[in-house]
């Protein structure tokens, strides 16, 4: 027996900040959100802890080793339903960013890394780094 009914995705997002307080965004390519820029992260994989996800997606992406885990979001991306028939639970987590340049390691996924203050974003955002962003700002994990 089959179920034909789409299940939310889990997608986590990493905020990492450096000395200068600044947070580290990727401009996404080729998939939905083409063009937004997001935190380092990706899919929960089936086994695997959210911090788990956060150190993996982070180090394939940037080359960053992150540590000291902290649970800063959860919340419903709805906004790509209608366009790209996708629905994620998100998740927000903060890391300590432990030194080193951020480095294109998924050129099929994203065109470049920056640091970005939280006062002077990029219009561009993907939905589930702008809803972590809007609840870390609101110091709530979910609204």
């Amino acid at each position: 027996m089959t179920n034909d009914k789409p299940f939310p995705k889990v997608g986590v997002g990493v905020l990492i900040k450096n000395d200068n307080n600044e947070v580290l965004l990727g401009e996404r390519i080729g998939s939905h959100g083409d063009g937004e820029w997001c935190f380092p992260g990706g899919h929960l994989d089936f086994g695997e802890t959210i911090f788990e996800t956060a150190k993996r997606e982070t180090k394939e992406e940037t080359g960053l080793d992150i540590d000291e885990f902290e649970l800063i979001s959860v919340a419903d991306e709805l906004k790509y339903i209608k366009t790209d028939n996708k629905h994620y639970l998100n998740i927000g987590i903060m890391a300590k960013y432990k030194g080193g340049e951020p480095r294109l390691m998924e050129p099929h996924k994203c065109k470049e890394w920056k640091w970005f203050s939280l006062e002077n974003l990029p219009d561009k955002m993907f939905e589930g780094t702008r809803l972590i962003i809007n609840n870390y700002k609101a110091g709530k994990i979910y609204q």
